[in-house]
């Protein structure tokens, strides 16, 4: 009886994840940011749009409820198994996979801090600054880069603004890009 009770919390909590990461997924593949922004539509561009939109969510579910706390965590574990599924779907085989995890969690964890230090201090240079060297490495800072960091200021605010139950129960509302900021 009680492996039935804790397994359809399991699935409710699956299915709560699984919604909250397609919506994530969705707004990182907004055509704005590779067309007008140009953020490289490559494996690699795409892990950047993910894990900025995964952080974005994290960022405001941390510090909060148990169920925001778990949130957090099954969100975190269902990005980086995504991302091990496509190192797999690109080829790269069982011993090849941990060292470039470990790599691709670095550069995770680093640009979180970097971000989250800019919209700590309400810093939209700092922001786009950061944006480009993890993004587009080696480009000067453009229009383009600037409405990117009022994008992810914005997303950041709209979040900060949405009800934790709303979050905690599936939904996330993030902004077009193309909408409000398709300069």
């Amino acid at each position: 009886m009680l492996e039935r009770l804790f397994s359809r919390k399991r699935r409710a909590n699956r299915a709560i994840i699984d919604a909250l990461y397609e919506q994530i997924v969705a707004a990182a593949r907004q055509p704005t940011f590779y067309a007008r922004w140009n953020v490289p539509d490559t494996p690699l561009g795409r892990f950047e749009m993910i894990g900025l939109h995964v952080f974005l969510v994290l960022r405001r579910v941390q510090d909060q409820t148990v169920a925001a706390r778990d949130v957090a965590q099954e969100l975190t574990d269902m990005f980086f198994a995504d991302v091990d599924s496509s190192l797999r779907d690109l080829g790269i085989g069982d011993m090849g996979i941990p060292k470039r995890m470990k790599k691709l969690a670095r550069m995770f964890y680093g640009r979180t801090g970097a971000y989250g230090e800019a919209l700590d201090r309400d810093d939209r240079a700092a922001l786009a600054d950061a944006l480009l060297r993890n993004i587009r490495p080696g480009e000067a800072r453009d229009a383009q880069a600037d409405a990117f960091a009022s994008y992810v200021s914005h997303a950041a605010t709209t979040l900060a603004a949405q009800p934790l139950e709303e979050i905690v129960a599936g939904t996330l509302r993030f902004p077009d890009a193309a909408e409000e900021f398709g300069r």
